[in-house]
């Protein structure tokens, strides 16, 4: 199966971050027509299929073979020790094969056995995500931010903001109505994306639906995390969060100079309010001359978890549940921005953090829109992974340059907006005026250690590659690797993830970009060029793509070892028993201490995308292979140089096309 690709960033015994990360040629986003169907007013479209008619015959998440996980294991190991370490660690490896882990494994399997509704991954994922006491901001929250719209007028944020808040809403009148198309990769859209296929499907039983759609080479995918996207937040739990979701809530919630607004956006007959009555309630925030409160409240949500639980505790007992209530079940987050955006630094510093005072990081999305109408969207990431998110932003962007609801020069309604919005009060005493201003400090502290740079490599893409019949992203994630050694001299754990949504309940699995092969390869073009002829470089490019490739395939067939490991780990710690040598060798720990962190990001709607680094000696990095170029957009923190790393992959794709052009590198 070909791979379905995002990022999920969670390395046992490192802090995380991630980025959601897909490749359109691997999800089939350009081969789906997202809304080819003409709703209603009500609706984003009319699926013929029903939104979840195939959940219930998704196949499950296969446990590998533990010999396989091994030997794998073993083989992303390779290229990160000498002889001596990698000897040490295949005997614990080996020893836990045939010893503690054979046992745990047949635990894990009898375990799986017994809860057939999930994967054997759902659990353990869980529980890492809402037991992290890590602030999310910047550990787990990413952003990706959409394009501006062509016509470019409608950029303007009262605009924008209102045709992006309908546009949100539609899709999720839609989704509950079961009215959105299936997620659905399609390897031959022929015949399986068909308005013949649809009406046969839509017919045969949920139980066995998937199996007529695999018939024709097409893989359903989960769609189980959609329910999270709106009116859901992650609570602040101390020890462990939870996710909250309340279907029920009809508003909006708003952040404007750190104030928080709510406003209904769904009537009480569950139908989207006038497009014109949102617009003058937005217009209403936006006009509102309040100042700036002294102490915003947002900011409690980039504190550590167990921190903000206790405030959030202490909220309650100031006689705050109504309004945190108000906050917790309002359909999604919009932050409407004071400032304008320089460039794709400046706009990735403002959506992944900002100043911490205008977001509410805990909402399941928040859609933040600056002052000149640049959008992106910043989500919290315990509840799912990246498809969700990707696809409702591919909707909004598609319905709002398509079908916008409003525009520019259109009369807001003569609505009574200044008694439907509500401006939340909090009830604070000092104790938690002195918290705010804690956590403002340690925020501006934190964000000012991060440094993100960006880089534009024009001499080739995806075409040139693919006529030398290499992987564009196999050749991407050489010239990390080849990038990272000309400046430190060495290689390190590189992570790289894989959905499994083609699953039921899948999550992510990984991909170890960092091999033998990328090892071998990048010594030879950075350290010994003039060694090499021409034929033997290009035939060690030809090696990495087609070992990439595997592993790409396995991982997507959730036949990688991190997921596996990692759950063998959890099972062993909620018996109470102390975990496996395997477990404690300085190579595991080294292995899963992410140094390269990377994330691709390619759809019509997004721009760019961004995340920190998700240990603090790493890079955070993003990149798109378009057909005739590479861009990166890369975090560091000051331990590494972002910018002499960029200029280091340049070099390296520069080497690398210049083989492919069948000179030498002199």
């Amino acid at each position: 199966m070909a791979a379905l690709r995002l990022i999920q960033t969670a390395a046992p015994l490192s802090r995380r971050g991630s980025l959601i990360h897909l490749r359109p040629a691997a999800l089939g986003v350009d081969g789906r027509n997202y809304s080819s169907r003409k709703g209603s007013g009500e609706y984003l479209q009319q699926s013929v299929v029903p939104s979840m008619h195939y959940q219930k015959s998704l196949p499950r998440l296969p446990i590998p073979k533990l010999e396989d996980t091994i030997r794998r294991y073993l083989a992303a190991q390779m290229p990160l020790l000498d002889e001596e370490q990698f000897r040490s660690t295949e005997k614990l490896a080996l020893d836990f094969q045939h010893g503690a882990g054979k046992q745990l494994n047949e635990e894990l399997v009898a375990q799986d056995q017994t809860n057939k509704h999930t994967s054997y991954i759902s659990g353990p994922w869980f529980d890492m995500y809402l037991s992290a006491r890590d602030p999310v901001v910047l550990n787990f929250n990413p952003f990706m931010s959409f394009n501006c719209d062509s016509k470019s007028e409608y950029n303007d944020q009262l605009v924008r903001a209102t045709n992006t808040a309908c546009s949100a809403v539609r899709f999720m009148r839609t989704l509950r109505a079961e009215l959105l198309e299936p997620e659905v990769f399609h390897l031959d859209p022929a015949k399986s994306d068909t308005d013949r296929f649809k009406r046969f499907i839509r017919w045969v039983p949920s139980s066995l639906s998937w199996y007529g759609a695999y018939m024709l080479n097409a893989y359903p995918l989960d769609m189980s995390q959609y329910f999270r996207l709106f009116n859901s937040t992650r609570i602040p739990r101390r020890g462990r969060d939870e996710l909250f979701t309340d279907a029920t809530g009809r508003h909006l919630l708003v952040l404007r100079k750190g104030h928080l607004y709510a406003f209904d956006v769904v009537d009480e007959d569950g139908g989207l309010v006038a497009p014109a009555e949102i617009q003058s309630h937005l217009k209403y925030i936006l006009s509102d001359p309040t100042p700036a409160p002294a102490f915003p409240l947002g900011v409690l949500t980039s504190e550590n978890r167990d921190v903000w639980a206790g405030l959030r505790d202490k909220l309650l007992a100031l006689g705050n549940a109504g309004v945190l209530q108000t906050v917790d079940s309002a359909v999604f987050c919009l932050c409407l921005d004071e400032d304008g955006m320089r460039d794709h630094v400046h706009t990735s510093h403002n959506m992944l953090h900002g100043d911490g005072c205008n977001r509410w990081f805990d909402k399941s999305f928040s859609v933040i829109l600056s002052k000149d109408g640049q959008a992106a969207i910043n989500f919290e990431h315990s509840w799912g992974d990246g498809v969700a998110v990707l696809r409702l932003q591919n909707e909004i962007f598609k319905d709002t340059t398509e079908r916008p609801l409003v525009h520019p020069g259109s009369a807001a309604a003569a609505a009574d907006s200044a008694s439907a919005v509500r401006r939340l009060q909090f009830n604070l005493d000092s104790e938690l005026e002195s918290a705010i201003q804690k956590a403002k400090a340690s925020f501006d502290s934190a964000v000012s250690k991060l440094a993100i740079d960006a880089m534009e490599f024009k001499k080739g893409g995806k075409e040139r590659l693919k006529r030398s019949k290499l992987s564009p992203d196999a050749i991407a994630q050489l010239a990390f690797q080849m990038g990272f050694l000309r400046q430190y001299g060495q290689t390190v754990a590189t992570y790289e993830s894989c959905s499994t949504a083609a699953f039921r309940h899948g999550r992510t699995e990984t991909i170890r970009p960092a091999t033998v092969h990328t090892k071998r390869c990048s010594h030879a073009f950075v350290c010994t060029p003039g060694q090499h002829s021409v034929e033997q470089l290009q035939a060690m490019l030809s090696d990495c793509s087609k070992y990439h490739g595997q592993l790409t395939r396995e991982a997507a067939m959730g036949q990688g070892f991190d997921r596996h490991l990692f759950a063998l780990r959890h099972l062993a710690t909620s018996k109470g028993g102390p975990p496996h040598g395997l477990y404690a060798d300085p190579a595991y720990a080294a292995l899963n201490h992410n140094v390269l962190s990377t994330s691709t990001l390619s759809s019509p709607a997004v721009q760019l995308g961004g995340f920190a680094p998700v240990v603090p000696d790493g890079f955070g990095v993003g990149y798109g292979v378009h057909d005739d170029w590479i861009g990166c957009n890369v975090s560091s923190y000051p331990t590494r140089n972002v910018r002499e790393f960029l200029q280091c992959v340049h070099k390296s794709l520069e080497d690398i096309f210049t083989v492919l052009e069948g000179k030498s590198l002199g």
